[in-house]
């Protein structure tokens, strides 16, 4: 089908909840993709950081395969082994005793919040939740009140109740927050929807220093940050702290559906009944994780986030470093912000024109693209890439 018929199609069938761009892809290997008309781009948006270890990983794909021909889903009613093993696997590199596991990354801040609430009533906090300006925890209704963000907020009130925002970034504006009020603080160690803001290196241990000396519980979400993103495991080992709650999803599945909120014993507050999610944990996700988890271990891809991370940054700046336009180029890892003057071009120009260049992109507002590769991108891919920038850029 030609990618013409597509979009027919799509406008005549879906909701209209994207703005998807005018192409198709049936087929992925590495950080390569092909459309329906066989033309090759190559990825750096990775379907958003979730295929940290490309696509058609071959270790990832005899997994899943295996697994499909075995059994798939049974529910939660019963054990499910390669659910123990994940858990298992994820509380060893982490510094959580639990886990429970759900399909997506705003399920896995519900369930933080919910674990958060309960805490709270046990430890005689208040219900509240303080959570950080330009913010994104995801689009159900408890993880979008969490998201401080008006555009995402405005067409959906009222709000869940007793949630508060304070500056990201901004301790003592925490430190004036942080009343009994609050059973928790939600927080994105670098922000990622929101610009890939990273505080100053004083922030997350003094928001750990506070949530320790208020009695209340410190969530971390690293749903896009996590498993490698931005050459750290997990982005909050970058300030040498450790939250009471994480929240992971995206690469943890490898494009299979997979979210986990993980947690401290102290924390982890759930009894039968509490929360639930039917195909959370299935056979095959789990079994994807496990293979995805092995994959960024065997091959040391964290180590390759940072390198070729320094790399691309190094490119990036070395090409535009003089161009009057350009801002800066922020963040850790292969999270990357490509900032520059929305008055010499605008973000989504640019990466409509490297799209037809052959190079995916992220716009993220007016004035920055986020470049998020495979963890498994080779030096010669992050040249062509910034190449195909600077040729796009240089049109405008």
């Amino acid at each position: 089908m030609s990618n013409g018929d597509l979009q027919a199609l799509y406008h005549q069938h879906l909701m209209a909840t994207y703005r998807p761009l005018p192409v198709a892809f049936v087929r992925g290997q590495g950080c390569r993709l092909w459309d329906t008309e066989g033309r090759e781009y190559l990825d750096f948006v990775a379907g958003i950081a979730v295929m940290a270890t490309g696509h058609c990983h071959p270790k990832v794909v005899e997994a899943v395969q295996r697994q499909a021909a075995q059994i798939v889903h049974t529910s939660n009613l019963y054990w499910i082994e390669p659910q123990i093993r994940l858990a298992e696997k994820l509380t060893d590199l982490t510094f959580a005793d639990r886990c429970f596991f759900c399909n997506s990354g705003t399920e896995a801040n519900e369930a933080a919040l919910k674990l958060a609430r309960k805490w709270g009533q046990q430890h005689q906090r208040g219900p509240g939740i303080l959570a950080a300006y330009g913010s994104f925890h995801g689009r159900t209704m408890g993880a979008l009140t969490a998201t401080a963000q008006e555009k995402y907020q405005k067409s959906f009130q009222p709000l869940v109740p007793g949630f508060a925002y304070v500056p990201f970034g901004d301790l003592e504006a925490l430190d004036r927050a942080l009343t009994g009020e609050f059973c928790a603080v939600i927080l994105e160690p670098i922000q990622a929807e929101g610009g890939v803001n990273i505080p100053g290196d004083d922030y997350l241990p003094g928001v750990r220093r506070l949530c320790t000396e208020r009695g209340a519980l410190l969530i971390l979400d690293e749903v896009q940050t996590g498993l490698g993103r931005t050459g750290r495991w997990f982005a909050h080992q970058h300030w040498g702290i450790a939250p009471d709650v994480m929240t992971l999803a995206k690469a943890l599945g490898s494009g299979l559906p997979m979210g986990a909120c993980l947690a401290t014993e102290a924390a982890a507050v759930f009894e039968p009944g509490d929360h639930a999610a039917t195909f959370g944990g299935n056979h095959l996700c789990c079994a994807a994780a496990l293979a995805t988890l092995a994959v960024i271990e065997e091959e040391g891809l964290v180590e390759q986030a940072a390198e070729r991370g320094a790399l691309l940054r190094g490119l990036l700046e070395e090409r535009f470093g003089g161009h009057p336009a350009f801002r800066e180029v922020r963040g850790r890892g292969l999270l990357l912000a490509f900032v520059f003057d929305p008055e010499y071009m605008k973000a989504d120009q640019l990466a409509s024109a490297a799209l037809r260049e052959g190079l995916i992109l992220n716009a993220m507002g007016d004035d920055r693209v986020r470049l998020a590769p495979p963890l498994v991108v080779s030096e010669q891919e992050c040249h062509r890439a910034v190449d195909i920038i600077e040729k796009c850029f240089a049109r405008a």
